[in-house]
């Protein structure tokens, strides 16, 4: 995963409605430089950083705390950043929404191991209700939100959120730790947590558009898991043979050279509610078991994919969503398959030029959530547009 090859000290902003600033993580000054680029002139309602898993997270959040005050921070961990030249690694992302155009709230669900739905969906209720009263004339909200990428429960936190979303869209993407899958982290409140997530709601004057798109498209080719451990998102037996063997027997590949290129570039699908969702492999075990990124049971049927060019499709998906409008800031979730598909096809150049033409700012995900789904090799998001700009 390639960096943007800028000095130590670099620091680039967007001077629209949305700020947003990106620094390489190892600057002795990381956050006071994303201060000044953000404007420390500008009374934000909320700032939001995606870090690198090689920076010192808590150092970050605390340093972004005294700045800009606990409530009004939100942090996580990637699997790779996008900042103002697409595709960066080794850096942290920043956005900062200006209180003048927004109002925000946030809720911590912590132990994501005793998930308690009527009460997530109470403080749900609750804040929308206080931020609809802090501004009513505002129209437009959107939410989003940050999960542990290795909690294994982005499943159910969709599921318990859903109900109390209203007509709210919903987006947002599963903390990273690189590739190294060993732990991520969530910040909220000045505080940092492991196996917990953090919901925003946002109230804002300006136009959005939330979204979801995926370059995939479903073949005939299909095959049935039959054996799986479904709390650990393993797969033991697909088509009654092990799993991993079929796979690539499927795929006319040696199983022993399957790796997670293999996997961006030949990803499975499931049908739900007439539309099919991405059921991403993340990796195989010794044993030959698959690892999945999301819910996986016996008796589901996997169709395998094929995708169509990323740049092509996301320079299309981009320009269908601004409408003619040219956006303050997309801020996006994008699975860090997307990434590995992209460097094993030669497509990072191309994919970042057009992230940066259109203001994409954001992280590279273990998954990605679109309001009562977890899917996976898909970007999420919300696009920001000035309210001069109307629908």
């Amino acid at each position: 995963m390639g960096g943007t090859g800028q000095p130590l000290d670099a620091v680039a902003h967007l001077t629209g409605i949305v700020r947003s600033a990106h620094i390489e993580c190892t600057h002795p000054d990381a956050v006071a430089e994303l201060a000044k680029a953000l404007g420390p002139e500008i009374d934000f309602a909320l700032v939001v950083l995606y870090v690198s898993p090689d920076a010192k997270f808590r150092t970050i959040v605390a340093q972004a705390v005294e700045i800009w005050g606990p409530e009004r921070v939100i942090a996580c961990t990637t699997a790779g950043e996008l900042g103002e030249h697409g595709y960066t690694e080794g850096t942290i992302a920043a956005i900062g929404l200006p209180r003048a155009n927004f109002c925000v709230g946030s809720i911590l669900i912590n132990h994501l191991e005793k998930l308690d739905p009527q009460e997530i969906v109470g403080s749900m209720i609750r804040l929308r209700t206080d931020l609809n009263a802090q501004e009513p004339e505002w129209q437009h909200e959107f939410a989003f939100v940050a999960i542990d990428g290795l909690s294994i429960k982005e499943d159910e936190v969709v599921a318990a959120v859903v109900s109390g979303l209203g007509p709210v869209p919903l987006f947002g993407g599963s903390a990273g730790d690189g590739d190294r899958f060993q732990e991520t982290y969530i910040a909220v409140g000045g505080q940092v947590y492991t196996h917990a997530a953090v919901l925003c709601f946002v109230r804002t004057n300006c136009p959005v558009h939330v979204f979801s798109l995926d370059h995939l498209t479903p073949t005939d080719t299909r095959m049935v898991v039959t054996e799986a451990d479904s709390r650990r998102r393993i797969v033991r037996r697909i088509n009654a043979e092990p799993a991993a063997r079929e796979y690539a027997r499927i795929l006319g590949k040696d199983p022993e050279q399957l790796s997670a290129f293999t996997f961006a570039a030949h990803p499975v699908v499931v049908r739900f509610g007439g539309t099919h969702h991405v059921r991403a492999i993340q990796r195989v075990l010794e044993n030959g078991d698959l690892v999945f990124f999301s819910a996986i049971d016996e008796g589901l049927v996997l169709t395998l994919a094929e995708p169509e060019d990323m740049a092509v499709h996301l320079d299309r998906e981009l320009a269908r969503i601004a409408r003619g409008r040219t956006p303050q800031a997309i801020i996006a979730c994008d699975c860090i398959l997307r990434r590995l598909e992209a460097e094993q096809k030669q497509r990072t150049g191309a994919i970042s030029d057009i992230l940066a033409r259109n203001k994409v700012v954001g992280f590279s995900t273990y998954g990605e959530q679109i309001n009562g789904m977890h899917v996976n090799q898909t970007m999420t998001g919300v696009a920001i547009f000035a309210p001069e700009d109307g629908l």
